[in-house]
């Protein structure tokens, strides 16, 4: 239990850091131009992630299934950001 916590934790203070990144780099430069729901997306997508793969390794036993489904969630929570940056696909959800 304490150590499932610990995680939980980890989780959430690993998408605090990681979204503490862009904000730190809009003080120093214009590159960087995130509004708050910039934020708010990208922390729902990267602790959604989190919990997903926190929510699979408590539940699904086999190492072998575990790791697969894991590297499918994170192939997706790749595709999606990269839809949302750039627009490498073209849906409307990237503006184009």
């Amino acid at each position: 239990m304490i150590t499932q916590n610990k995680r939980l934790i980890g989780i959430v203070l690993t998408v605090a850091l990681l979204l503490f990144i862009p904000l730190l780099a809009m003080q120093f430069t214009d590159e960087v131009n995130w509004t708050l729901l910039d934020f708010i997306v990208a922390g729902v997508l990267l602790l959604g992630t989190g919990l997903l793969c926190e929510l699979v390794i408590r539940t699904v036993k086999n190492m072998d299934y575990r790791v697969g489904i894991i590297a499918v969630i994170l192939v997706a929570l790749f595709l999606i950001w990269v839809e949302l940056a750039v627009g490498i696909f073209g849906t409307p959800f990237a503006g184009s």
